[in-house]
């Protein structure tokens, strides 16, 4: 028999980083699932996204409202509603919205990632904007994150 439980009320407050752009809720926390993943959703204001990097995780990302443009292993490609992107472990990544409006999508990690006190401890490390590579790296050895560049820019579109 099987039971359902709710992970996630939708009047929850997101976490937020500011310099990046991103409301951040945690729709299905690891414990749910066994530690075997946990689903975030994610709110990407205009123009911004995180800096590109690398981490033992893969994600399955399905955007649910607006238009991304994501870089996977050096291949750069648009990604809009409906739309799914999966993302093996290890691999450098990086996206940006490229809206002119927020952009949400739902982000599923595996194997779970503790995404509560991740992403509350990169907003502390993110308070004054965007650190250098150096003390994003450093604050990454705790998680096996490895930081590889800057976030991606609305100039780095590739021609459609």
């Amino acid at each position: 028999m099987s039971v359902a439980f709710l992970h996630s009320k939708g009047t929850e407050p997101p976490l937020k980083i500011p310099a990046i752009g991103l409301d951040l809720f945690v729709r299905m926390p690891p414990e749910a699932s066994g530690g075997e993943f946990c689903l975030i959703e994610t709110i990407n204001a205009p123009g911004f996204g995180p800096p590109r990097h690398r981490h033992p995780e893969a994600e399955i990302f399905r955007v649910l409202e607006g238009r991304y443009l994501y870089e996977v292993d050096g291949n750069r490609f648009y990604a809009e509603s409906g739309d799914v992107v999966s993302v093996p472990g290890g691999v450098e990544h990086g996206f940006v919205n490229v809206s002119d409006t927020p952009a949400r999508q739902y982000v599923l990690i595996t194997p779970a990632l503790d995404a509560v006190a991740f992403f509350s401890e990169l907003a502390g490390v993110m308070h004054d904007g965007v650190p250098n590579r150096e003390a994003l790296n450093a604050f990454g050895v705790k998680w096996q994150v490895e930081f590889l560049g800057p976030p991606l820019e609305l100039k780095d579109r590739p021609t459609e």
